[in-house]
Parts: C-alpha cells; sequence; structure tokens
C-alpha cells in the first residue's frame, strides 16, 4: 500500500491512499480548487479512483468529491446521517469498507461538525477538523453543526487507538510534520486538557482569535447540495 499527502504549500490537506497490488486509490479530502491536479496524479500513476471520502461537512473550502464522482463513477463516501445531499455510500461508527486488500476504517468523532469522523488506514489516522498536531490543539466548534460538549466528549474515540498511529490532519501550516498519536497525547494540550470547563474556555478564546470563516457562505451551500457558484471569489 500507499499513502501520501497531495497539497502542496497550502493548509488544506488531501491524502492518496493506494493499494499497488489493484492499483485501486481513495482520495480523503479532496479540494475542489485542486480537481486538475487530482485526475493528472491519477492518471499518471494509472490509478482507478474508488472512493472520494469526506472526514466532514467543510465550511472553508469546497470540497472535490461531487466532481471527482462525476469524472471518475467512484463512490461518494460520508457519515451516514451527513446533512450533505447526493453521498453515494454511506459509513456508520467502525465500519469498514476496503481498497484492494487494504480496510479503510471510519470512527465517529463528532464536535466540530456533527459529521466528523476519524479514517483509519493502516497505519495512518486522518483526522480531519478533529484533532490538529501539537500546538494547533482541535478544530473550532462555533461553525455550523459544532458542539463543543461533543468535540470533549469524543475525543475518548481516540482511546480506541494504541497511539504509534500517524495522525494526519485536515489542516495545519505548510511544512507541518505529522507526529504519532502518542506524541499528541503527550504534546498537544487539548488532550491533556482535565475538565471541560477548560476545554470550552480554550474554545471560546481561540474562535474569537480566529475570527470569522472568509470562504463559508461559498463552502457550506456548495458542500451540502453541490451549488457551486459560476464564480468562485477566492479562485479568481
Amino acid at each position: 500500500m500507499r499513502f501520501e499527502q497531495l497539497n502542496d504549500g497550502v493548509w488544506a490537506k488531501t491524502y492518496l491512499l493506494v493499494d499497488e497490488n489493484t492499483m485501486e486509490a481513495a482520495l480523503v479530502d479532496p479540494v475542489y480548487d485542486y480537481m486538475d491536479s487530482y485526475i493528472e496524479t491519477l492518471e499518471q500513476q494509472n490509478l482507478t479512483l474508488r472512493y472520494a471520502i469526506a472526514s466532514h461537512t467543510h465550511a472553508d473550502h469546497i470540497t472535490a468529491c461531487f466532481n471527482l464522482r462525476d469524472i471518475t463513477g467512484c463512490e461518494y463516501v460520508m457519515w451516514h446521517e451527513t446533512g450533505c445531499l447526493g453521498i453515494s455510500k454511506h459509513v456508520i461508527d467502525q465500519e469498514k469498507i476496503m481498497l484492494g486488500a487494504h480496510p479503510i476504517t471510519f470512527h465517529f468523532a463528532p464536535g466540530h461538525t456533527s459529521d466528523s469522523m476519524i479514517i483509519h488506514f493502516d497505519n495512518y489516522l486522518m483526522t480531519g477538523d478533529f484533532l490538529f498536531t501539537g500546538e494547533g490543539g482541535v478544530g473550532r466548534d462555533d461553525l455550523p453543526g459544532g458542539s463543543m460538549k461533543l468535540h470533549w466528549d469524543s475525543l475518548q474515540v481516540l482511546n480506541r487507538f494504541e497511539g504509534a498511529e500517524l495522525v494526519c490532519t485536515g489542516h495545519d501550516p505548510p511544512g507541518t510534520e505529522m507526529q504519532s498519536l502518542q506524541w499528541n497525547r503527550e504534546n498537544n494540550f487539548v488532550l491533556k486538557m482535565k475538565t471541560f470547563e477548560e476545554y470550552e474556555q480554550w474554545q471560546s478564546e481561540n474562535n474569537i482569535k480566529l475570527g470569522s470563516v472568509s470562504k463559508i457562505k461559498t463552502a457550506i451551500p456548495a458542500n451540502l447540495s453541490r451549488e457551486i457558484p459560476d464564480v468562485i471569489p477566492w479562485l479568481q
């Protein structure tokens, strides 16, 4: 099997999963802005895209999953109670789907959104915005579908994993070195918090510091119902 991150020099991460015996592939959290690059990668490597997977409903970019499904005939995979329309394959907690001989397992972890999942493949945990690396803490909970209490409670899902797994986040600064779950247990301050009140205070203060999400008015409608506008402001 093979695993790599495709988006260079940007905060948003997209992961390519490959079974090298069957040349079947999956893309986790593909971004609409880089559609042409994904298609080129699939063609150059002679890969058959089986799955386009969204870890959650994104508020800060438009998903490429709809378009990848149309172009390649792959399955568009999301949590079974997502509000997004047009999903071709819904999954439940701890469900497995196969990429060649390799299972992809989904772990429901709501909080950042109501449909957030951790995606487990081999020794990799793709956490979306549920968990960031070290000082990044976790994703904000004040966007549509978010809940601080659910996020705090969902951190217990991480107890399912031993710790050697590499945490591959949905966002982190370009050049960030991804670290193991055990490293994050020791260095991510959120995972060392003892009470919900402590977490709630940090989230509230952090949300003020982060401010508004500039792309949300375009991204949310596009990701919920594929209302992609003719003009996307940040692509002009």
